[in-house]
């Protein structure tokens, strides 16, 4: 960020939290500035709202019931600020127009996560017909009436731990069962934000969780993030077509563009002419986490990290999941989403971000030598990804 737009967004945030008054008194802005009365409405006859957690270092989080979407997260950088470093919107309005303003911003997804392909899947001997909202596929479990916009029941548990509660019934979206689903947000001491996703179903089902936060850790949206630091720890991944349904190939990063075992900027090849890049449009894949073996996955081990070196921040994240999408915002500042305000009146240019979702590998239920989302009555579904926040002094 250079010092003018510094200087600008750093006044503009102090006039944000230099809160106005009103008739009930003085109104009451979150550390990231969020006005959490902009977030207070009904939708589907259920309340939404914002909530927010906090620890003692100072983080916080906040978390609207709609679509279980982190609004902001607010991360110390090296010189002891706080910055706000997802994307998003500052009020429910947008979160909920999905015909004007659609996005996945920091979202819960589900009931499965990432595409599956032509939208249909066998389970037994019973094919299931998705909602296609992706081409012919269907993608993050109907989008637009998909988990992602749905109103979660919220119970917040203390300062720093948020439960949200969805029962998505037989049906929807051509899904089968009831599923009753649990998404626990938890905002830990040691500056972690750990997510766990449980469920159970009165049907056999498939089920795959994540969360689908935008990341720029240098707290500057107005510029691509082709400066961030990234590492994953997998040797492989999961090609695609350019309708980005993975082709079954199971492919080593090696010599290619997509090997960040070892970290590197983002930018370092984003436009490189490997074809998976090309297609996409930059990053769009799911890797194949080392963190997961023999059908287990390790989550307290690092299996990828993001470092912004303007603000020193580093983020590093486990899960219990086989898979990794890294995706690197293609689609962020294209076409009519480059006119879109978001939070701080910004319009976001392409690439400024990047997602690391924790899942099975995308199109999962139609490759049957992958780990399968299959869940079964009277079994219990469990997911866990964990984002820890430090600080690198250079």
């Amino acid at each position: 960020m250079t010092n003018l737009k510094a200087t600008i967004y750093g006044l503009g945030m102090a006039v944000a939290l230099m809160t106005a008054c009103t008739d009930k008194g003085q109104q009451q802005l979150t550390k990231s500035g969020l006005d959490a009365a902009r977030f207070d409405t009904v939708i589907n006859e259920k309340p939404v709202k914002l909530f927010t957690l906090t620890n003692a270092s100072g983080m916080e989080v906040c978390i609207t019931n709609y679509g279980g979407r982190v609004v902001s997260l607010m991360a110390p950088d090296r010189d002891g600020n706080f910055v706000d470093v997802v994307l998003g919107f500052d009020n429910i309005k947008q979160y909920a127009d999905t015909l004007n303003s659609p996005s996945d911003y920091g979202s819960s997804v589900g009931r499965y996560a990432n595409r599956i392909a032509k939208g249909q899947f066998t389970l037994g001997d019973q094919t299931y017909l998705l909602k296609q909202n992706d081409g012919e596929n269907c993608l993050h479990g109907g989008g637009t009436s998909g988990w992602m916009n749905q109103v979660f029941d919220a119970e917040q548990v203390g300062d720093s731990i948020l439960k949200l509660t969805l029962v998505a019934i037989d049906g929807e979206n051509g899904f089968p069962g009831t599923v009753t689903a649990v998404t626990t947000y938890k905002l830990t001491a040691d500056n972690t934000l750990d997510i766990t996703w449980e469920a159970t179903t009165d049907k056999e089902t498939i089920i795959n969780q994540t969360n689908h936060n935008y990341y720029n850790l240098s707290g500057d949206f107005t510029q691509a993030g082709y400066d961030q630091v990234l590492y994953v720890n997998a040797d492989n991944f999961t090609p695609s077509d350019k309708a980005f349904i993975p082709t079954g190939e199971i492919r080593s990063v090696e010599g290619t563009p997509m090997d960040f075992r070892t970290a590197h900027a983002v930018g370092d090849s984003i436009n490189s002419d490997y074809e998976q890049l090309k297609n996409a449009g930059g990053y769009d894949h799911n890797y194949c986490l080392n963190t997961y073996k023999d059908g287990k996955g390790d989550d307290t081990q690092v299996c990828a990290s993001l470092y912004s070196p303007k603000t020193g921040i580093l983020m590093e994240m486990r899960t219990n999941e086989p898979g990794l999408q890294v995706y690197s915002g293609n689609f962020q500042g294209v076409g009519r989403d480059a006119d879109i305000i978001r939070k701080h009146g910004i319009k976001y240019p392409k690439h400024v971000s990047v997602c690391l979702e924790s899942q099975k590998y995308p199109d999962s239920p139609n490759k049957p030598a992958w780990a399968q989302p299959v869940l079964k009555v009277g079994d219990k579904y469990y997911s866990h990804a964990a984002y820890t926040f430090k600080v690198v002094h250079e």
